[in-house]
């Protein structure tokens, strides 16, 4: 099924600031039309005009707490808690949904995994494109690393704005499953060994470990390090972001990939045609 010639959009968590970020992507794309921006009830710019809120001017669509029309896909960047009401009208309203919002709590899984049964729902730990290839090679270097045995050490570092709350960050967590699954053979799948940070005297490095290190640190959007350490040589696997820009239009990318796909999960894999 082709996608409209001017697809309808919804974004929630408008008022927050990577929504902004979204309605200013979206509004400069010529294939889009943002028809609704949502928020919580409590916002405090509840009717304020989206597009003054991002920086562009009158764009003639309040900031508001539902949608009235018919509209082809959402984009939710909101926050953990406030996914599950999205999922839910996704579903009741046959509406795709891009869900770009991390940390979701057990409601919001739940509601999203019941979303993917009748409407297409797209779910990625970073929107970044570059980020996604970057997945990509990490695992591509995983797989051949382990193929041929000895010795690999795995560190993720990442430094993100001051504000981010969580650490390590989901994009984080999601190299260091890539990498687990990809190489480190002598753990079940998926449970590798782990540290966060190291301080005093831990001893040696065990071998299959992966190490997590968070930087916390002025404004920056995102970067991450991925490195792999062997005997005499080392190889780095660096994404970063130089704004948060790039998310929004990763989103926005996702958003006109989903519309007219059956119902089901997708990723960022799929957007970017990566074939497993």
């Amino acid at each position: 099924m082709n996608a409209p010639s001017s697809i309808r959009l919804v974004v929630h968590g408008a008022a927050g600031r990577m929504g902004r970020r979204v309605v200013a992507a979206a509004a400069a794309d010529d294939r889009i039309d943002v028809v609704a921006a949502i928020d919580a009830a409590g916002s405090p710019y509840q009717g304020d005009d989206a597009g003054v809120l991002a920086g562009l001017g009158h764009l003639g669509v309040p900031v508001s707490t539902d949608w009235d029309g018919e509209v082809d896909v959402i984009i939710d960047f909101s926050l953990p808690g406030a996914v599950s009401g999205i999922a839910r009208r996704a579903a009741e309203r046959q509406v795709p949904l891009v869900v770009a919002t991390t940390g979701m709590d057990a409601n919001d899984l739940a509601e999203v995994e019941k979303a993917r049964q009748v409407v297409p729902v797209l779910v990625s730990p970073s929107m970044s494109l570059a980020v996604n290839v970057a997945m990509d090679l990490v695992g591509r270097a995983g797989k051949l690393l382990g193929r041929v045995g000895g010795r690999t050490d795995v560190e993720i570092i990442e430094c993100h704005h001051h504000h981010k709350e969580d650490a390590p960050s989901g994009t984080a967590l999601k190299f260091g499953q890539i990498v687990g699954e990809a190489m480190l053979h002598d753990h079940p799948p998926g449970t590798p060994l782990v540290t966060h940070g190291r301080e005093g005297r831990v001893g040696a490095r065990p071998a299959g470990e992966i190490g997590y290190h968070a930087v916390r640190a002025g404004d920056n959007p995102g970067e991450h390090t991925i490195l792999f350490g062997l005997d005499g040589e080392s190889l780095s696997v660096n994404v970063r972001a130089s704004s948060r820009d790039c998310y929004a239009h990763g989103a926005v990318a996702a958003a006109v990939f989903l519309v007219g796909q059956k119902p089901g999960s997708y990723s960022m894999r799929d957007v970017l045609g990566i074939a497993d």
